[in-house]
């Protein structure tokens, strides 16, 4: 009950929530997000991990045996997301994204271990023959968004640039002096 006085109109309570960033777990609806890293070890012959959720509570997460994690995967945890509106007994899934990490580089020896336990390549090995008339190519890391921003911006100004060499049509008029 609200504070009743005669002549006056009782009020509502209004509360205004604003959600807290939280730097593992996102929200969306009743469904939480958590993005887990993974070793490439981890990603092929399995893991377990503790992931100590919002409140508090320590859940055991692990693969099963003979599972394959891949890069970009997900993994859905029922009754382990947010409390479901005007249902509060009812809760969302946890979505785990999975990032696998990979080694900068092998040697030798760790590659021909790997091609003795993995499955054998899919590209065939090409002839002298065949790699003769090949042109050879170097590949080389690059930061896409970067690239594909630099990228923007010269065609934007390529097209500012072919606006002030056209020639004729309308004049630019400058305004009159008073």
């Amino acid at each position: 009950e609200a504070d009743e006085a005669p002549d006056t109109v009782t009020g509502d309570i209004v509360f205004v929530l604003q959600q807290k960033e939280h730097p593992k777990f996102k929200r969306k609806g009743d469904d939480l997000f958590y993005e887990h890293t993974l070793s490439l070890t981890e990603a092929l012959c399995g893991f377990q991990f503790v992931l100590t959720h919002l409140d508090n509570r320590q859940l055991l997460i692990k693969s099963q045996p003979g599972e394959v994690i891949k890069p970009d995967q997900f993994k859905a945890i029922n009754d382990e997301g947010m409390p479901m509106y005007q249902r509060p007994f009812m809760k969302g899934k946890l979505y785990i994204h999975f990032a696998v990490e990979f080694p900068e580089s092998l040697s030798l020896d760790q590659c021909k271990s790997l091609e003795a336990v993995l499955p054998a390549r899919s590209s065939p090995q090409l002839t002298d023959m065949e790699l003769d008339e090949c042109e050879e190519t170097t590949l080389h890391d690059v930061n896409i968004e970067e690239e594909m921003r630099r990228k923007e911006a010269r065609v934007q100004q390529e097209a500012y640039d072919e606006d002030d060499d056209m020639h004729g049509g309308a004049q630019r008029v400058q305004c009159a002096q008073q």
